[in-house]
């Protein structure tokens, strides 16, 4: 069943019985309690279900979008983790793959796939924030070499990765966007990378400000070429939204249900305030999942799906906020203290509500996704400046 996972019997189009047969190979193969972690991701490799949506001759299955979310979907009812690539895999495989030279994807994609390139991304700047196009990090050409120096901040996951994917500026003469480059760089002590963690309001320290002092990477890790590096960034940041709007309700549908699971221990869960709390919350969700349907048809439509993907974000992060205000409220006075242990020590769902505030503005903030909405979908005049 596996070597017939990229499609099989099954003809494009027929959603359903794609979602049938999906359903049936993750409930043959998904792994029992205690079956180790690494079992189940070669049993993906081998079906080509890590990165399902590339090419065949890269390691996927050329899966559609309405395809892959049924995949997501019927791992999470499985209670099977869908094994992700993150950043690499819905960002920088996208732009490699629309960018780049038959023989820079021969090179840069079977290590994603296989887990062993795991990047971050390298865009945002302490001076410059999500303007884009004014990047200051400096990539000088040397001969086959770029030489990166200069710092990347709000970083996410700095300290998982062993790439990054650094937006600089090749030539300074040239207009903002038209100087840029998109270069994959290692991410190494010994390569001149430095990473600097930053705390957040939950205690976590996911985020990261990356300093690179003459760290190096070859002209084959340039994608888009010199100069090019504004559309492929552009086409991983698209990339990036379409994949969190199509599958961000399946992390909030679990979280959903645990807490109406607690609600219910409690006694809670008879209290009219509180079921009109979670109806709303579970009635956001459905809005979700329909919302990621439709960006996932677009997508495979080959329509623009800027604004619906600046929608789904909007309301995605809005949505964040008012649940971890919501979880709070339905535990109680219990959510109130600190979980016993060393350290800053939260429960889920006080680092939800804390989370919930980045949300408004990690990765555009909701007054930048008004502004796309006003411009984009209601045609309203651009704002000044």
């Amino acid at each position: 069943m596996a070597k017939d996972m990229a499609r099989g019997t099954v003809q494009r189009g027929e959603a359903g019985a794609f979602r049938r047969y999906v359903r049936e190979w993750v409930r043959a193969n998904a792994p029992a309690p205690g079956v180790p972690y690494d079992r189940w991701e070669r049993r993906l490799l081998g079906a080509r279900l890590i990165c399902p949506a590339w090419p065949k001759e890269y390691g996927g299955s050329a899966l559609g979008p309405l395809d892959v979310l049924a995949l997501a979907e019927e791992c999470a009812r499985a209670g099977a983790p869908l094994v992700r690539r993150g950043v690499g895999e819905h960002m920088i495989g996208p732009a490699v793959l629309e960018h780049s030279t038959p023989a820079q994807r021969s090179a840069l994609l079977p290590g994603i796939v296989s887990g062993a390139d795991r990047y971050c991304l390298g865009f945002s700047e302490p001076d410059h924030g999500s303007d884009l196009a004014a990047a200051a990090t400096a990539g000088e050409v040397r001969g086959e070499e770029v030489v990166v120096s200069g710092v990347k901040a709000w970083v996410a996951d700095p300290h998982r990765a062993n790439m990054i994917a650094v937006l600089c500026r090749t030539s300074p003469a040239s207009p903002a966007r038209d100087g840029l480059s998109l270069v994959l760089v290692p991410l190494a002590s010994a390569n001149g990378v430095r990473v600097r963690r930053v705390r957040e309001l939950t205690g976590s320290a996911g985020l990261g400000e990356v300093r690179f002092e003459g760290a190096r990477a070859p002209l084959s890790h340039v994608i888009g070429g010199v100069g090019g590096g504004w559309a492929a960034a552009m086409t991983a940041l698209s990339h990036g939204r379409a994949h969190e709007a199509a599958s961000a309700h399946l992390v909030f549908e679990e979280r959903f249900w645990e807490l109406v699971r607690q609600a219910r221990k409690s006694g809670r869960s008879q209290e009219p305030a509180v079921r009109s709390r979670l109806a709303w919350a579970y009635t956001r969700i459905t809005l979700m999942r329909a919302a990621g349907l439709r960006l996932a048809a677009r997508t495979a439509a080959g329509k623009d799906t800027g604004a619906e993907a600046a929608v789904a974000a909007l309301a995605r992060s809005e949505f964040e906020r008012r649940f971890g205000e919501i979880a709070v409220d339905v535990l109680g006075a219990a959510a109130l203290v600190r979980p016993e242990g060393a350290g800053y020590g939260l429960s889920e769902w006080q680092e939800g509500l804390l989370a919930g505030r980045g949300a408004t503005i990690g990765a555009g903030t909701g007054e930048v996704r008004r502004n796309v909405l006003a411009e984009r979908v209601l045609g309203l005049p651009r704002e000044a400046g």
